[in-house]
């Protein structure tokens, strides 16, 4: 079975729960939220979706992942770190991190944690000094499953389990209780590319979460159904005991993998947008999804990763990001793109806006940020 038939598979189901509180010239997103005052939220103009902050104006995430200061810390660039940052992340945050997201045009910190061994998993997040440093609106991925596409060593979660409620109790105190009051919080995402009905080579062994090949009778579809609504409200419930004010971005769907609509159903009334990895053509899946749903989509996670290898490392591609930034602005549903960088490149993703020296990419992280800054005149001309 293919995506476009998963898409196509079910009717779907109405939008999210609570109403948010504020309104801010015109009518605000019905959200997860219990209290969106001074708290970023999702509300409609001009007939286009759109975050908006917490001082109430629309707002464009255009973001970058994967921010890791161990890339810094091999042995031929330590010394950068330990002269120029004096082994502080808050100073190498303070210093580098923000002001050059700030001068390039982004605006958010999409992700943080990096590859750090290809397919195992990501490196840390940040801590909340660490947010407070980079003084930029960012997201947070609370990690209540690891069935990541890429990452093959973890087994699956029965969600039906007391464990597993107890375990989205915990990822919640632990991480929601700390950054519930930041402003600068836009919203949690879950897992990076679930595996619900699809695998990939290296983690055949434990299968998918869900066996697609019972999705072909309606008792099957059926079991689907209640399983990732048991996923969705287990860890939606667990967020808001502690977190009552901060969008819910869910997981992150790999849009090039089948997503049965049985688990966007799940999904809908216990997330505030669908968000995706796209490394094909996220311009029409995202317009795809937005149609299929209403509900507002975030390109959480995409990079156009062409050309060979340059001294071991991949180069950037600002024409791509230009192309693909301006079509997804176009879309009324879409409310941003997130770039799959990295900040400073590894030895594992060997892909940066800068090199192990600090020196950027210079061609195409200009590129970057012409686009952006294109964006950013275009939102403050229409608003």
């Amino acid at each position: 079975m293919n995506r476009r038939q998963f898409i196509e598979r079910s009717a779907v189901l109405g939008l999210g729960v609570s109403l948010g509180s504020r309104m801010t010239g015109a009518a605000n997103a019905k959200t997860t939220q219990l209290e969106t005052d001074g708290f970023f939220t999702l509300g409609k103009r001009k007939d286009h979706w759109w975050l908006i902050t917490p001082e109430g104006k629309p707002f464009f995430t255009m973001g970058l992942n994967h921010i890791d200061p161990a890339s810094l810390r091999y042995p031929e660039n330590v010394d950068i770190w330990k002269e120029k940052y004096k082994g502080s992340t808050l100073k190498w945050i303070q210093e580098s991190v923000s002001p050059n997201l700030k001068e390039w045009g982004f605006n958010t910190v999409g992700w943080v944690q990096e590859v750090t061994v290809p397919k195992w998993q990501h490196s840390r997040p940040f801590t909340v000094d660490e947010y407070s440093a980079l003084d930029m609106p960012y997201c947070h991925l609370l990690p209540f499953t690891e069935s990541h596409q890429w990452e093959k060593h973890t087994v699956h979660y029965d969600f039906r389990s007391d464990d597993w409620k107890e375990w989205c109790d915990y990822v919640a105190r632990s991480h929601c209780a700390e950054l519930n009051e930041h402003r600068n919080l836009i919203g949690y995402f879950y897992s990076d590319c679930p595996t619900w009905v699809h695998q990939r080579p290296d983690n055949e062994w434990r299968g998918p979460i869900f066996d697609p090949e019972r999705l072909k009778t309606e008792a099957g579809r059926k079991e689907l159904t209640e399983l990732a609504h048991a996923y969705y409200k287990t860890t939606h419930d667990a967020i808001r005991r502690y977190d009552k004010n901060h969008l819910i971005l869910g997981d992150r769907y790999e849009a090039n993998a089948p997503i049965p609509m049985e688990v966007v159903n799940a999904a809908l009334p216990f997330v505030d947008v669908l968000s995706f990895q796209d490394f094909r053509d996220p311009v029409t899946h995202l317009d795809e999804w937005y149609k299929k749903t209403g509900k507002p989509v975030l390109l959480a996670d995409a990079a156009g990763v062409k050309g060979k290898m340059v001294d071991g490392f991949k180069p950037n591609n600002g024409p791509w990001y230009s192309e693909t930034l301006d079509a997804l602005y176009e879309n009324p549903g879409c409310i941003g793109f997130h770039l799959c960088g990295a900040y400073q490149r590894n030895k594992a993703r060997r892909r940066g806006l800068l090199d192990e020296r600090e020196n950027p990419d210079q061609e195409h992280v200009e590129q970057m940020t012409a686009a952006n800054k294109k964006i950013a005149a275009r939102m403050a001309k229409q608003f």
